[in-house]
C-alpha cells in the first residue's frame, strides 16, 4: 500500500508538470489504480522493457526510441505509440516512441475514436486511403504523427531503438528485427474482434485501457529502476 500511495503521488505531479491535458491525466491516473490488474505472469513480461529502458537511459542515452510493432500498424501498435509518449510524458522520462507493422494498410477509425474517448487529441489532416493523423496530448507536450507503415520506413528509426512487437503474429513474422538494440515481445488481443458488433465501443475501450494501464506500468518501473 505504501508503495502504491507513492506512485500516486509521483504520477500525479508529474503529469501536472508534463502538462498532460486535464482528461489524460485523469485517465492515466484511473490506470495507475489498477496495476494490481496485472498478474505476475504479465509483469514477468513487461518487466525486461522496464529494465532495458531503464539500463540505456543509466547509461547516459539522452533519449531512448522505442518502436512498437503489430501486423498492420492499424489499432495495438499506434495506440502503444500513443500510451507509451503519454506514460513517459507523465514521469518525465526522456522517450521517444514509434509504430510500424510487417506490412501497411491505415489506422483503424475505431482505434482513432478509442483513443479520443481517452483525452487525446486527434486531428486527421489527409484524406487518402491511408490518413495521416496528429495527436496532441496537451500544451506544451510534442505532437504525435500517426500514419500505417512498414516498422522499418521513415520516420521511424532503422538502429538503436528498441522493438516492441505487441501481436503474436508480428512476433512469428519477425524473430529478429535488423538494427533494434533489443527486442520485446508483448502482445495484446486484437480488438478488430469486435468488429461490426454491439460491443465494437467498449472492446477498443478496454484494449486501450489494457494498454495504457500496462505500459504506464512499464514506465513507472523504469522510473523506480533509475532511482528517480
Amino acid at each position: 500500500m505504501k508503495y502504491l500511495t507513492t506512485l500516486v503521488l509521483v504520477i500525479s505531479a508529474s503529469v501536472t508538470h508534463a502538462d498532460l491535458s486535464p482528461k489524460l491525466e485523469r485517465y492515466l491516473l484511473d490506470r495507475q489504480m489498477e496495476f494490481d490488474q496485472i498478474d505476475a505472469a504479465r509483469r514477468a513480461v513487461l518487466e525486461p522493457l522496464a529494465e532495458a529502458l531503464a539500463g540505456q537511459l543509466r547509461d547516459g542515452t539522452s533519449t531512448v526510441d522505442v518502436t512498437f510493432v503489430c501486423t498492420h500498424n492499424s489499432r495495438r501498435s499506434h495506440m502503444s505509440q500513443l500510451w507509451m509518449k503519454a506514460a513517459a510524458e507523465s514521469l518525465q522520462l526522456p522517450m521517444t516512441t514509434w509504430s510500424g507493422g510487417t506490412e501497411s494498410t491505415a489506422m483503424n477509425p475505431r482505434a482513432v475514436a478509442s483513443l479520443r474517448r481517452a483525452g487525446f487529441e486527434i486531428n486527421q489532416t489527409t484524406s487518402n486511403s491511408n490518413p495521416i493523423y496528429h495527436v496532441s496530448m496537451g500544451k506544451g507536450t510534442p505532437t504525435q504523427t500517426c500514419f500505417s507503415k512498414p516498422w522499418s520506413s521513415a520516420p521511424n528509426p532503422t538502429k538503436d531503438f528498441f522493438a516492441v512487437m505487441v501481436c503474436n503474429d508480428a512476433d512469428k513474422k519477425c524473430p529478429t528485427v535488423p538494427g533494434a538494440t533489443d527486442r520485446f515481445a508483448i502482445p495484446f488481443v486484437d480488438p478488430k474482434v469486435s468488429d461490426g458488433t454491439e460491443s465494437e465501443s467498449s472492446t477498443y475501450d478496454e484494449r486501450s485501457a489494457q494498454i495504457a494501464r500496462e505500459f504506464l506500468w512499464v514506465a513507472s518501473k523504469t522510473k523506480e529502476f533509475l532511482g528517480r
